[in-house]
């Protein structure tokens, strides 16, 4: 790893306009300038600048669609092979975690919440905590981590990584409530009258998409979020089916076979898949098999039918009836994205929700409910972890500016 990572900086044409960093990243690490402190045994100065920047850079570099974002527009990449910055991300993030100043200042006298340990809640919870705030997580589960933790096969994110960032966070001062649901018996108004300033939902988007159609409810049929949350509670038999082709498919498919299934076939409602394509790549090597072009109908006690499907001159794909053939399998699993719960908008009725069912907030990131933030899967429905990152930075600056009394007027 070590001569592969030095190799791979070396590469670095260190771009005067990098494309790696302005337009490939959404959180805009600043990519020449982590690979020359790095090349100069300045690691540590490197690794500071990466978690400055994104206080999840050991996760995002496992889990990003670096081909589609650093990677895919490094000036490299265009005769050749791009820098992989995500080895040497890993590297620097990873060898220096533990070592990372991570001092916070002393208490502003203000405290504000965090309801969910996922991406955002970890964001939002690290940043104000280096601005001064005292932090409480309020987790449903045992740990931390959210969709990290309980929906991304441990193959692609060590959960280890997850245990280190809890240790790290108690080590400044971040207090956690596990197995603790806000909107049950305690509700926010709750936590405002204990004197929390502020607080912020990051409780991500945990409801699977139904497929709504017939046999849905059927004991061989299960959800994607539900299974990764736990796969060795099930047994899906031999023959899998999978509909749906994001990457939470190709994770599925990999971890059922992980877990003995012979034939793990995805279902794609197109010509190609919506995963990235390293995962896509992944998931072939695998022994994953794929079907374009089909519609599920229903499911049967054994299996599911699906039916061609056709594309139209405009790109639309219409579904031919009189092409449905019933495919057997022993488990069918749905894996077509999901939606926020909304457990806290019946709790709170001052929580609103837009058109697409996910929690309404504004520019800053404001509910409809006065001093309560959110930002991740909740309100945006499910993205990536480095778009959640990204988005809970700013709002965290904006959480700090509305306690400190310097939110401008609407």
């Amino acid at each position: 790893m070590p001569v592969h990572v030095i190799d791979e900086a070396n590469r670095c044409l260190q771009c005067k306009n990098p494309m790696c960093r302005n337009k490939g990243c959404p959180i805009h690490t600043n990519i020449p300038e982590v690979i020359r402190l790095f090349k100069e045994n300045r690691m540590m100065e490197a690794a500071q600048i990466l978690f400055d920047n994104n206080p999840l850079s050991v996760v995002c570099s496992l889990v990003c669609n670096h081909e589609n974002q650093c990677e895919g527009h490094c000036v490299r990449g265009i005769k050749g092979e791009p820098v992989h910055f995500s080895s040497i991300e890993n590297y620097i993030s990873d060898s220096c975690f533990e070592r990372l100043d991570l001092s916070v200042p002393e208490w502003n006298g203000m405290k504000a919440a965090v309801i969910g340990a996922g991406p955002a809640g970890i964001t939002i919870a690290i940043t104000l905590a280096r601005l001064g705030y005292r932090i409480t997580v309020f987790e449903t589960r045992d740990k931390i981590g959210g969709i990290l933790r309980y929906g991304i096969p441990e193959f692609r994110l060590p959960k280890s990584i997850l245990d280190r960032y809890y240790k790290r966070m108690r080590e400044m001062g971040i207090m956690f409530r596990p197995n603790f649901s806000i909107g049950g018996s305690t509700s926010i108004q709750d936590l405002f009258e204990d004197g929390y300033k502020s607080v912020f939902i990051g409780t991500g988007a945990w409801k699977p998409r139904k497929l709504h159609i017939p046999g849905e409810t059927f004991g061989h049929v299960f959800y994607a979020i539900n299974y990764l949350n736990n796969p060795d509670v099930y047994d899906l038999g031999d023959d899998v089916v999978i509909v749906g082709a994001g990457n939470a498919a190709m994770d599925v498919a990999r971890t059922a076979i992980r877990h003995g299934s012979k034939n793990v076939t995805v279902y794609v409602r197109g010509d190609e898949v919506n995963a990235a394509k390293n995962e896509f790549d992944y998931a072939q090597l695998d022994g994953v098999r794929f079907e374009y072009n089909k519609a599920i109908v229903r499911i049967t006690d054994d299996g599911a039918v699906f039916c061609d499907m056709e594309k139209q001159e405009d790109g639309s794909f219409v579904v031919l009836e009189d092409t449905a053939k019933e495919v057997h399998a022993s488990s069918v699993m749905v894996a077509i994205s999901q939606v926020p719960q909304d457990q806290l908008v019946n709790r709170d009725k001052e929580l609103k929700l837009n058109e697409k069912g996910n929690l309404k907030t504004d520019e800053y990131g404001e509910t409809t409910m006065p001093g309560v933030f959110a930002s991740g899967d909740v309100v945006t429905g499910a993205k990536t972890v480095v778009a959640a990152v990204a988005l809970s930075k700013q709002i965290a600056l904006d959480m700090d500016e509305y306690m400190r009394g310097a939110k401008p007027e609407s």
